[in-house]
């Protein structure tokens, strides 16, 4: 979930509120969501689930516990991870692009082995440059697609209007393949939580559907959530290696629901 876009001011809606911000208490997301309550529940009618995500961890973080309650369902869960992670510490001299790629690439594979998934599929695309890469993207959806063609199968996205290039750009290839192959689309938001207020109209509210974690799952979720060192702690005490998911952002993506936009 690297909240860096392309370089530096070009990371979309996520510049007007940027992860040193605190950006929307969850507090105020806790009572708003609470008050408009009950949302409709999350139906997963498919015998396959393919999961698109930009950065290796944004499957997790936004849908750890669909996915996870999904596999213990009988649903075939594959995650696809589009780019290679290697930028979410731009200026770091701990580590270079390449060998945080690499243990960014261990990290996922850490966190879906938690949540009982198979190994995802990395196909390593240049991260910050998704926005240029759709056509690409759209054919490796594609041929996972036609890997399976006997199977019911729904994709699950990172949300195409989340607010950061790469994300977005993501969820639109989901949209463009759905729309066209006929298939169900659940989206799932992660820097919409951060950059946005409660009720804020440019949010399809109406089209919001609720995934209630049992505390199971959820203890489930927040280790695998955990084993993302990277992205959580500070890589050293330079500026440049500090963490990408402070506290006041994990509190959105750790709570005891998942909402996805139908």
């Amino acid at each position: 979930m690297n909240p860096a876009g392309p370089a530096p001011g070009a990371a979309g809606e996520l510049a007007v509120t940027p992860v040193c911000d605190d950006g929307t208490p969850e507090e105020q997301w806790q009572r708003w969501l609470q008050d408009r309550a009950p949302w409709p529940p999350l139906e997963l009618d498919v015998e396959r689930l393919v999961v698109l995500g930009a950065h290796p961890d944004d499957e997790v973080l936004g849908a750890g516990g669909i996915m996870a309650s999904a596999a213990v369902a009988g649903i075939e869960v594959e995650v696809i991870c589009m780019s290679d992670g290697s930028a979410s510490h731009p200026g770091s001299r701990t580590l270079t692009p390449e060998q945080l790629a690499t243990r960014r690439h261990v990290e996922l594979e850490t966190a879906t082995a938690l949540l009982g998934l198979a190994t995802p599929r990395w196909f390593g695309l240049r991260d910050g440059g998704l926005t240029e890469q759709t056509h690409t993207m759209a054919g490796i959806v594609d041929a996972v697609l036609d890997d399976r063609p006997d199977v019911t199968t729904g994709l699950l996205s990172v949300w195409s209007r989340d607010g950061h290039p790469d994300h977005d750009a993501v969820g639109r290839c989901a949209t463009e393949v759905a729309r066209r192959r006929r298939l169900p689309l659940w989206m799932y938001p992660i820097w919409m939580w951060h950059r946005v207020v409660p009720g804020d109209s440019s949010v399809p509210w109406d089209r919001v559907l609720v995934h209630r974690l049992d505390p199971e799952v959820l203890a489930v979720k927040h280790a695998a959530i955990r084993s993302f060192d990277t992205q959580i702690n500070p890589l050293s005490p330079d500026p440049a290696d500090a963490a990408i998911l402070p506290p006041h952002v994990l509190a959105h993506l750790t709570r005891p629901w998942e909402f996805v936009i139908a």
